[in-house]
């Protein structure tokens, strides 16, 4: 092959890679001076290894509740939820003189109140017995705090003392619902019931939670001015807490509290009404998550491969080898730095595996918990996206070249004003692995990347790499002589 036919072929390999949105500008134009471009190519080896992680922001519009073993890894994962709900602007009740339920005195009651944790997804066993306990919130959790998976209202003092603590036994395909059997639309749901007396922090006592609502919708009507003085003045939320079985898993999308009332439509005449509050993405939700330690331990020290598990979990943390990479290429442009991820199929099969990850972010690893606090998306420069491949069997990541380029920088910049610079920068040249789900903004004719969190849901992937099997990374340069 002559020399010009060599050039051009690499030329238009170039020009097909920075057609990837994940790639970045090769640096280059065509000119007629083809014959001046000089272009090499190299492989290098790059190590990683798993490493613990013990929380992550839990920020999610999903709630997860239940107890899990990854039949796998044998590594248990609790979830607990905490919910508020919502109290949308203009909210209007029944007027009070047309209600049907009164007691003696005049005053309104609720027939009942209830609960429902909808879900439209789960995993493990539907016909697993599972227990739960709910505790009513003394306080509202803070809007303006950025919560990690780690924090429990429970162990934070956030439960109120003397309040609303209900237990509720259930399956998650719950067969014994009456609503089901009439419902052509049923979505299904954990019904947690507030009928007992309750007694609130003035101590006064009402027949049941829903008619505490209601007494103070007609008694104090400022507390329905909007979500903030909602939850401040009446309803501060609830906390559901995993405390018995063990086999299945709910990703609660839509909590609804039920209020059940009668109302008076004409003489003699009584029609059955419900009003309800929602919880929405406006308001707090978070997903406590218990991992198991020693599990986690174990699959850390397995160095024959790397994991990546959610939610929270393991991570996987890659060292570039920017110094192996930049070696004799200070003055040439990095068109393409390409790295690809395999993952290894589980061991045993089992029809409760762990699904792998959908998306992974590689993230600088001193970046991370900056990059989540201050809800970034990827930028294809120190931040990048991979979606797991089915035919491949893989993750790519097609350039991260001008990441390599910007800790090279970093480094030589850095030692020019500190000759111990990389001892106090000891994470100068690692990236980590992060599970994560993504939001994609339609603008007419374009997409656009708006919204990046970590992943809260079940995953479990076991990636090729570890002590003895470095990952390789496919480096293509270019320069003008």
């Amino acid at each position: 092959m002559s020399t010009r036919l060599f050039q051009t072929a690499i030329l238009a390999l170039l020009i097909l890679s920075s057609c990837d949105d994940t790639t970045n500008d090769i640096g280059i134009s065509l000119t007629e001076n083809v014959d001046k471009l000089a272009v090499a190519t190299s492989t290098f080896d790059a190590s990683s290894r798993s490493v613990a992680v013990d929380s992550v922001i839990s920020r999610s519009t999903t709630g997860y509740l239940g107890r899990i073993k990854d039949p796998e890894t044998d590594a248990y994962v609790t979830g607990d939820f905490m919910t508020q709900f919502n109290c949308l602007e203009g909210y209007q009740l029944t007027p009070k003189d047309s209600l049907a339920g009164l007691d003696e005195y005049g005053e309104v009651i609720a027939d009942s109140c209830e609960i429902r944790l909808f879900y439209n997804k789960y995993y493990g066993d539907s016909l697993a017995t599972m227990k739960l306990t709910l505790y009513e919130l003394d306080r509202p959790m803070r809007e303006d705090t950025t919560y990690y998976s780690d924090f429990s209202p429970l162990n934070e003092g956030y439960v109120r003392q003397g309040g609303i603590q209900a237990t509720k036994t259930y399956t998650l395909i719950n067969n014994s619902d009456e609503e089901k059997s009439k419902q052509t639309d049923y979505i299904n749901n954990i019904c947690v019931r507030l009928n007992d007396p309750y007694t609130d922090k003035e101590g006064v006592t009402y027949n049941n939670y829903g008619t505490y609502i209601m007494r103070n919708y007609y008694n104090h009507p400022e507390y329905f001015k909007n979500a903030n003085t909602f939850r401040t003045k009446l309803m501060p939320g609830f906390f559901f807490k995993v405390t018995g079985g063990m086999g299945s898993m709910a990703y609660v999308s839509a909590p609804q509290l039920n209020i059940y009332y009668r109302v008076n439509v004409k003489k003699d005449s009584i029609s059955k009404r419900v009003t309800l509050f929602n919880g929405t993405e406006e308001i707090l939700q978070t997903t406590t998550v218990t991992n198991d330690a020693n599990a986690i331990a174990n699959l850390v020290a397995d160095e024959s491969c790397t994991y990546v598990k959610s939610p929270s979990g393991i991570f996987t943390e890659i060292t570039l080898p920017v110094e192996d990479i930049m070696r004799g290429h200070d003055n040439d442009t990095i068109n393409s730095a390409k790295i690809t991820l395999n993952r290894l199929n589980n061991e045993h099969w089992n029809a409760y595996n762990l699904p792998n990850a959908e998306r992974l972010l590689m993230v600088e690893a001193d970046s991370l918990y900056s990059f989540f606090e201050k809800s970034k998306v990827a930028n294809y420069k120190q931040s990048f996206l991979a979606t797991y491949s089915t035919t491949g069997n893989n993750y790519t990541f097609s350039n991260i070249g001008a990441l390599i380029s910007a800790m090279h920088t970093a480094k030589t910049e850095g030692m020019k004003k500190d000759p111990d610079w990389m001892a106090h920068h000891p994470n100068w040249n690692k990236v980590l692995l992060v599970p994560v789900t993504t939001t994609i903004t339609s603008y007419s004719s374009s997409t656009l990347l708006t919204d990046v969190r970590n992943d809260m849901s079940l995953t479990s992937t076991r990636l090729q790499g570890g002590k003895d099997s470095p990952i390789k990374i496919h480096v293509i340069y270019s320069k003008f002589e």
